[in-house]
């Protein structure tokens, strides 16, 4: 058998091994069965009890990066490279001088839409999740910070004020300016309201309090009715400034790294 063959045989040989070791070593459901306890700093807010969606995205994958688990919010952190197959390596994206002043975030539905886009968590993927009942449309781009979990299992979620729409499943890099706070059927549902860092019409916007009133007028009135013809009652508190939002990333961020990479350092 000639030496190149060989050689290759034992690089393929070597790959499957370690993704097995590491695919089994750093399963969440595995953990969940050893009856490990995540840890974290303490927080004035509430614990988030994990949900099993979450574990279930991060133990089925074994080619494909997904946007929530493997997109950097922003600087790389210690636990940098954890519990991730050799595939995954080749597929991650880092970017951002680092969260939560200048962070990633995932555009889930584009400004104009009527569609209700989603992740889904097993795939990572971003599917149709419903058309809305109401007529309206979504008055800027709307997704989700990567690597943050928030009261509701889901990943922290951001409208993002720029110029033009974004197609679903695009990065992009944002900054926060304020935070709404609302209620979605009795469960809390805050959004981060940010703008296009690389947007030159948006990014000089420091705080919600710089945007003209007309304009959060619009996001409040869109976010108050678009669930009405489902007969599902949403209630919009007053905004919060950009250090209310900047909490808010942070708090989420520990959360995640409480429940996820804690969990998988175990």
């Amino acid at each position: 058998m000639p030496l190149w063959v060989v050689d290759a045989l034992a690089a393929l040989s070597l790959i499957f091994i370690g993704y097995v070791l590491t695919d089994h070593a750093c399963n969440p459901l595995n953990m969940a069965e050893n009856n490990v306890q995540p840890t974290g700093k303490s927080s004035e807010y509430s614990r988030v009890a994990l949900n099993e969606r979450i574990l279930s995205s991060l133990s089925r994958r074994s080619v494909a990066a997904h946007p929530w688990h493997d997109l950097e919010i922003g600087k790389l952190s210690s636990s940098y490279g954890l519990c991730r197959s050799m595939f995954l390596i080749l597929s991650d994206v880092y970017a951002g001088p680092g969260a939560p002043s200048i962070f990633n975030c995932v555009v889930e539905i584009g400004k104009g839409s009527k569609v209700k886009y989603e992740l889904d968590k097993t795939s990572g993927l971003i599917k149709v999740d419903r058309v809305l009942y109401s007529s309206v449309v979504y008055p800027h781009n709307y997704g989700f910070i990567p690597r943050t979990i928030c009261e509701d299992s889901d990943p922290m979620d951001v409208l993002i004020l720029m110029q033009e729409p974004v197609l679903p499943g695009t990065y992009l890099r944002a900054r926060a300016i304020g935070l709404m706070p609302m209620i979605d059927q009795g469960e809390k549902d805050d959004k981060i309201i940010a703008v296009c860092a690389d947007d030159p019409e948006f990014r000089h916007y420091k705080d919600i309090q710089d945007l003209p009133p007309h304009r959060l007028a619009e996001i409040r009135r869109f976010f108050e009715d678009y669930k009405k013809n489902e007969n599902k009652s949403v209630a919009v508190e007053d905004f919060l400034p950009a250090e209310a939002a900047t909490d808010a990333i942070k708090h989420s961020m520990d959360l995640y790294a409480s429940y996820i990479v804690e969990s998988l350092r175990q």
